[in-house]
């Protein structure tokens, strides 16, 4: 019944569209057909021309362009009685190719503002998928640290021997099961904190940090980790023979997990009994840090993506993670206002490098 009530409506509007559109013809030939043939009225025309192609469509904008031209053209002849000059025939001649103009630029001015409004709606509907996208995501991996927290205090509790005595076979399984889910519960939180950012951008708790205080922790948290993969973790301070400070300020927790991410980055693509080496360095602007390992390196079409979401690659390098940790760093190192890059070594490896803007010292006593 509304479909019924609405054609209707859509009928009677239309109708009276035409009705507007004829009355303004109608009144335009009056004034064409009652004046001498010198005085040319055909350019009003282009009023109910652009009507025309606003309210009826194409082929009805190219009818009455048609209509327009003839009745300009008629009133040559109709009603008579007059000498023809070549002025007036040239008169009319130009507004004819005028309507004519008039009625090809409003229709590919119509198409134009059809084709954008499609994009637009395009593109909303695109943004709409990604905005549901992300909240399912979101959603998701909120709802999942549970169990998973659930679990790991449990196999925490077993090999805290709580549910009976444990033998050294099932103390090794265990401590694996608990490893396994503790990175899950870490690629959990990494994607949460992803999600977030990009929503509602990085809230970051500022302070004058030391870079080799955060890089010394970071180094002596992944000491195990190295030790596993039998990598030699070093600290190095560039040109300086002794230990220095390289403040900035910033987030310490973090920039301790960016420091975190490029390290695992480096010791996962490193290979055994190799070298990974943490230089930092202090120049007039800024703070530098570099992560050096001695892997397979980077193929050059990737250095464009390598900070980019969930991007993985194809080389050589020996794992291959989530794609989600440089992605962070990059979010966070941005947010601090610094520079996060990579690079190739020679003969072998990559350089994984952020830079910071200087904090002096002192100035952390008028923070």
């Amino acid at each position: 019944m509304k479909h019924f009530i609405a054609k209707g409506f859509n009928q009677e509007s239309l109708w009276g569209k035409r009705f507007i559109i004829t009355g303004l013809y109608i009144f335009v030939l009056v004034l064409e057909f009652c004046t001498p043939i010198p005085y040319v009225f055909g350019y009003l025309y282009t009023g109910p021309l652009l009507l025309t192609n606003s309210w009826l469509g194409r082929r009805a904008t190219f009818q009455a362009t048609f209509v327009a031209v003839f009745l300009t053209m008629l009133n040559l002849v109709v009603p008579g009685g007059e000498v023809m000059k070549a002025s007036t025939i040239a008169s009319r001649a130009i507004a004819a190719m005028a309507l004519i103009v008039t009625g090809v630029l409003s229709d590919r001015l119509r198409r134009s503002e059809e084709a954008i409004a499609l994009t637009h709606a395009k593109l909303e509907a695109q943004e709409e998928l990604v905005r549901v996208r992300e909240d399912f995501a979101s959603t998701l991996t909120h709802d999942l640290k549970t169990p998973l927290l659930g679990a790991i205090e449990t196999l925490k509790a077993f090999e805290g021997e709580k549910f009976g005595p444990i033998l050294p076979a099932q103390q090794k399984v265990l401590a694996t099961m608990a490893r396994s889910h503790q990175t899950s519960l870490q690629l959990l939180e990494t994607l949460l904190d992803i999600y977030r950012n990009d929503t509602e951008g990085l809230d970051l708790h500022l302070a004058p940090i030391d870079l080799t205080v955060l890089a010394e922790e970071a180094a002596s948290t992944l000491t195990e980790l190295a030790a596993n993969r039998r990598v030699y973790l070093s600290l190095n301070y560039g040109e300086s023979d002794w230990r220095q400070s390289l403040w900035v300020k910033g987030d310490a927790l973090q920039l301790q997990r960016v420091l975190i991410n490029l390290l695992v980055n480096a010791i996962n693509h490193s290979p055994r009994n190799s070298h990974v080496e943490v230089v930092l360095e202090s120049q007039p602007a800024y703070q530098v840090v570099k992560i050096l390992d001695t892997g397979a390196g980077i193929q050059p079409e990737q250095f464009s993506h390598l900070f980019e979401r969930f991007y993985q690659g194809h080389s050589q390098r020996q794992t291959k993670g989530s794609g989600l940790g440089l992605y962070l760093s990059r979010q966070i190192i941005v947010a601090h206002g610094g520079i996060i890059w990579a690079e190739n070594r020679l003969p072998v490896g990559a350089m994984f490098a952020f830079k910071l803007p200087v904090c002096p010292f002192h100035s952390s006593l008028t923070v």
